[in-house]
């Protein structure tokens, strides 16, 4: 067994206030910040993409700390056709920050701070909702495929589908 590339060599010692499992080297928290993170990792090119058009990357490579709900690039090909290029275009530029925005808490939490049946608020302004369940984790609709990727300021959940803020009345009514 390997936990973040060091080897598990002893399992179950029992201490007082717990139990340690002995690995063969010291685990070093990341230096990468959640941009760097995302592209290091391959997956995510569309998001990367759509954070430098919204002019976001300097923000996510700030001190944070943030939570990112990152949608995958397989996620964002999910959506219907020409909705990438539409949102990448200078005039969309405000619902591109606002989906994007809806991505990140403020605040670093992992899954283990996570609470059934609680919301989160957006950078974005709107709460995300947490449904936790023998199948997973859940965000709104989107599906939690792997939790806890930290990065210096802050932790990345990938998720499988690209989460919609919801449309204001008067937005709709204005459509």
């Amino acid at each position: 067994v390997r936990v973040d590339g060091a080897k598990v060599v002893k399992v179950d010692v029992k201490a007082t206030n717990g139990v340690i499992h002995v690995i063969d080297k010291v685990l070093m928290p990341s230096s990468a910040s959640i941009v760097e993170t995302a592209v290091k990792a391959g997956s995510f090119k569309t998001l990367a993409a759509a954070l430098t058009a919204a002019s976001l990357v300097e923000t996510l490579q700030g001190n944070g700390p943030f939570t990112v709900f990152a949608p995958t690039d397989e996620a964002f090909a999910k959506l219907p056709e020409g909705t990438v290029a539409s949102l990448l275009e200078p005039a969309n530029l405000p619902t591109l920050q606002a989906i994007l925005t809806y991505h990140v808490v403020p605040g670093r939490i992992f899954s283990t701070d996570l609470v059934n049946g609680t919301k989160a608020k957006t950078a974005q302004g709107e709460s995300l909702a947490i449904k936790i369940n023998k199948k997973g984790v859940r965000i709104n609709d989107s599906m939690v495929v792997k939790a806890d990727i930290d990065a210096s300021n802050g932790v990345i959940h990938v998720i499988d589908s690209v989460l919609m803020p919801p449309v204001s009345e008067s937005a709709a009514a204005a459509d």
